[in-house]
């Protein structure tokens, strides 16, 4: 065994449960204690904590699973781009793992979490040296100790969120990335839709009370009393493309093709194998979304470290935080609220149908790469599936027992699916940004992804062994 394996096999790690198949109660039991865990150390903050420039960033704090200025300020931002670069290196050819063989999963899994910890010191480095997240200027002579200070805290929330996120893997349900995405813009949601304050704080009733109010349902309300229509109709439009993504998203995680299989040595017995249209679900979405979101923080570094330029290809934000070049189409414009504030005028809607235009094509064709890269690492691919059908003692009528054979056709579904699915899926996350849904579009439609396809792995592996009445509260 080389060095590099010693490396890889001494990393840390939570232990996998002895147990082949966990018990619905102790996985929920570790689900739980994971996602309020996640809550609390959003609340720890950082100290000495001065000028903290990542703050204005709320969204991409809530797409990365960040509370930026907290312990958990990298979120999943390492975590994703180890695994951005690794699918990247793989499927160019570059680094060569043979991931049907168990031996190269492992070193596969291994050197995906060395290339997370290179991050996780690389980017707690960055956010504090690059002025993103910076102790107090009055510190003086001690503040290079202090940034140091930093920069280990940073380091170790990020290692809390890598093991937090194996131990939902191993022991819990889903994975931790998707369940902290949707623990993130669940609250986010929550907050958008009903709460009582205005931007600064401070609530309705309040004499410090300034408005406008942030609660989307309030503020719409308010706006129909007052005679604000131009309010009143970006309020409601708002509710309705939040209800029109959930209600398509679901309708789209539902769709699937059944491949019909039989038992070799019973005849007249078979079931349907189900391939979800959406086939690799949101992973493609959360690494794309992940990507254009870690871009916008690091243009953001290095304009902090430029002293406020903006970049020449990159863009930037001007001194009042409005996104220029690059990262305006990275961010992807409301284009409605730009058609009802402008009056529909094309000096202002052009230029943002354009940007929208733009921002969809990178959507989807980023889903389509990350889809096909993503189907090639996570046992998705024809030949996985295959040996599992064989190993499930079954195989597709009219044709010989042969793995290379059930390969073969299943070929003909899996990457059609990969690319259409993945087609649809950014298709939907774009508009549903583009529409100014509640928490951004994709958020709502990463959120709805992530609790249905739980929904489906716990109807589907847990639905003998669960409470009665959590059976009756999941139909069953």
């Amino acid at each position: 065994m080389g060095v590099f394996d010693k490396i890889l096999l001494n990393l840390p790690e939570v232990e996998a449960p002895k147990q082949k198949k966990l018990p619905f109660n102790e996985r929920l039991k570790w689900t739980l204690i994971v996602l309020a865990l996640f809550f609390i150390l959003g609340l720890i903050p950082l100290w000495p904590l001065g000028e903290n420039t990542l703050a204005q960033f709320e969204y991409l704090a809530i797409v990365l699973g960040a509370e930026f200025g907290s312990l958990i300020s990298l979120g999943i931002g390492p975590i994703v781009t180890g695994s951005i670069i690794l699918q990247l290196l793989n499927g160019a050819g570059i680094l060569k793992f043979d991931l049907q063989t168990h031996e190269g999963k492992m070193r596969y899994q291994g050197v995906q979490k060395l290339t997370s910890l290179f991050f996780v010191i690389f980017e707690s480095a960055i956010y504090v040296f690059m002025g993103g997240i910076s102790p107090p200027a009055t510190l003086g002579a001690s503040l290079l100790g202090m940034k140091l200070l930093l920069v280990f805290e940073l380091f170790l929330g990020g290692m809390i969120i890598l093991l937090m996120d194996e131990i939902v893997s191993k022991w819990g349900f889903g994975s931790g990335i998707s369940l902290f995405i949707a623990a993130g813009i669940s609250k986010e949601i929550f907050i958008r839709l009903l709460s009582f304050t205005d931007t600064a704080g401070n609530m309705i009733w309040e004499s410090t009370y300034q408005g406008p109010i942030v609660g989307i349902l309030w503020g719409t309300i308010s706006s129909l009393t007052t005679g604000d229509g131009q309010g009143a109709l970006l309020g409601i439009i708002t509710m309705l493309a939040t209800l029109v993504v959930f209600g398509v998203a679901v309708y789209a995680q539902s769709m699937k093709v059944e491949i019909p299989l039989s038992f070799g040595r019973v005849r007249g017995h078979g079931i349907r194998w189900p391939l979800q249209f959406i086939y690799t679900s949101n992973m493609p979405v959360i690494l794309v979304v992940s990507l254009f979101a870690t871009l916008q923080l690091w243009v953001r570094l290095l304009q902090n470290w430029t002293g406020g330029n903006v970049l020449p290809i990159l863009g930037g934000y001007t001194q009042g935080n409005v996104p220029v070049g690059l990262m305006a189409v990275l961010q992807g414009p409301d284009i409605v609220r730009a058609v009802i504030q402008s009056g529909g005028q094309w000096a202002v809607v052009g230029p943002t149908l354009l940007n929208g235009l733009i921002y969809t094509i990178l959507m989807i064709g980023g889903s389509v790469l990350f889809s096909i890269f993503w189907v090639q690492t996570s046992g998705q691919d024809a030949g996985s599936m295959a040996e599992q059908i064989m190993k499930s003692g079954l195989q597709i009528p009219g044709f010989r027992k042969d793995k290379r054979v059930l390969e073969s056709i299943l070929n003909r579904y899996i990457m059609p699916l990969t690319i259409m699915g993945a087609l649809v899926v950014g298709f939907l996350a774009a508009i549903a940004d583009l529409l100014g849904a509640l928490s951004r579009g994709t958020g709502i439609l990463l959120t709805v992804m992530i609790i249905y396809k739980l929904y489906e792995d716990i109807a589907r592996e847990h639905m003998y062994d669960m409470n009665p009445a959590m059976k009756k509260f999941m139909g069953k």
